[in-house]
């Protein structure tokens, strides 16, 4: 049966929507007015690259089985939908608009999965023996999420890197590392089972390339643990936010094997933060493998650019991670660092916004 999807995000959410438009579902994308004009009138363009392939398969949402629209934030409702994906970053919730419509969606209980690389507050309910008042300061804008049950948020780990063309236009993506989509199921079984149903939709997708149907790669992987989609807390501090440096940045593969000791001490200390909270090490990533994977990561992380750009605000997960472990009593002081550089950077640009 296919279902009606509201992806809020239209830019790392249309490589989501390209998988999912394989299993028939319709979907549709809150984006910005110039965005939206242009995916209704010409669909949007997803370039996967694919082992053994010399070039990368474009996918074409218009060529796509499911059917996709585009429009603003206003005048929706959840209600109608039968899953909501938030697929913007965290800031952006907080904005005219956005925010009113993630509050309906609260209010709706229609399912919302996240696939944010800072976890919704409504999400990290679910990992008991927090104080979860203390881990506010990680975020924007807190009350936003007040009205998002628990019991119907999920995380969907956004492992796929993917950046907008810096000569394409705004309907246009390049996926840059093609990994999985990792979810952890719902506290219910019925908003599961949309899930489940997804996995299978997306496990089944077959592209027509001159050769033949192929495989692709990006899937959408289900898990009953709601630790495995934390893998990434441990990249984005070993990479990610490494990316931003004192008066700069640089490419996160840069950050990681430019001090490949001091990025492994990082990723170990989450990793094992994590097992603390209750996850299971099979839940996680190797620090090798994401080391491996972060030498083809070219470019600066998208929280450096936006710093770099003069964002007053960006994603925290850097502090989200160091006010969990300190109520863990971990600490780490490559970690810390990350945090106060983190948080001048913010405060210059600031200034500067006020000047």
């Amino acid at each position: 049966m296919p279902y009606k999807i509201l992806l809020m995000g239209a830019s790392y959410g249309s490589l989501l929507a390209s998988k999912l438009l394989f299993g028939g579902h319709s979907i549709h994308l809150v984006c910005l007015p110039a965005e939206a004009d242009l995916i209704n009138a010409e669909g949007f363009k997803v370039r996967l690259p694919v082992r053994g392939r010399k070039d990368p398969v474009l996918l074409e949402s218009r060529k796509l089985p499911g059917k996709v629209t585009a429009g603003p934030a206003t005048g929706v409702n959840p209600g109608d939908y039968d899953l909501v994906g938030l697929c913007m970053q965290e800031p952006q919730y907080r904005s005219p608009g956005v925010r009113e419509l993630l509050d309906a969606v609260g209010k709706s209980r229609v399912p919302c999965m996240s696939i944010m690389n800072m976890p919704p507050l409504s999400y990290i309910k679910r990992i008991p023996g927090l104080d979860y008042k203390a881990l506010e300061a990680a975020y924007t804008d807190a009350r936003v999420w007040d009205n998002v049950d628990p019991n119907k948020c999920t995380l969907n780990s956004p492992d796929p890197q993917a950046i907008r063309p810096p000569d394409g236009k705004a309907n246009e993506l390049l996926v840059t590392l093609p990994t999985n989509f990792k979810c952890a199921r719902f506290v219910e079984d019925k908003d599961t089972a949309i899930l489940r149903q997804l996995e299978k939709d997306v496990e089944a997708a077959r592209f027509d390339a001159p050769e033949g149907k192929i495989e692709l790669p990006v899937k959408l992987k289900v898990y009953d643990s709601i630790f495995v989609p934390l893998a990434k807390w441990a990249m984005l501090l070993a990479g990610n936010y490494r990316c931003i440096t004192r008066d700069g940045m640089r490419t996160a593969q840069e950050a990681v094997h430019s001090n490949l000791e001091e990025a492994r001490s990082v990723y170990n200390f989450v990793f094992d933060l994590c097992v603390k909270l209750g996850a299971n090490p099979s839940d996680l990533v190797p620090f090798e493998k994401y080391a491996a994977a972060a030498q083809s990561l070219t470019r600066p992380a998208s929280a450096a650019r936006a710093l770099q750009n003069g964002a007053p605000n960006i994603e925290r997960a850097d502090k989200l991670v160091q006010l969990i472990g300190r109520q863990k009593g971990m600490t780490n002081p490559a970690v810390d660092a990350i945090v106060a550089l983190v948080d001048s950077r913010l405060e210059a640009n600031r200034k500067k916004a006020a000047a």
